[in-house]
């Protein structure tokens, strides 16, 4: 499943978000399906610890996925 940043043209959120194939996608705040996908370009990985930190902190800010724990992925994942 690939992993889409989105922005909601309904609440102007960023988001990131795992796609399913043949679903339907929609904003976590507003649950808007009004969403336009941005192009993001990877970036190798951070060898540093505090720019490891800098980077998980600012992923948490702005809501990936890679800042949540397996049970909370899992419950994100599994919405109706």
């Amino acid at each position: 499943m690939p992993l889409y940043d989105f922005v909601c043209r309904n609440c102007n959120l960023r988001s990131e978000i795992l796609v399913r194939p043949n679903s339907l996608t929609s904003c976590p705040r507003c649950r808007s399906n009004a969403l336009d996908k941005q192009v993001s370009a990877p970036s190798a990985p951070p060898r540093n610890k505090a720019l490891i930190t800098a980077a998980r902190r600012q992923a948490a800010r702005e809501g990936h996925l890679s800042n949540y724990s397996v049970a909370e992925r899992t419950q994100l994942l599994h919405r109706p």
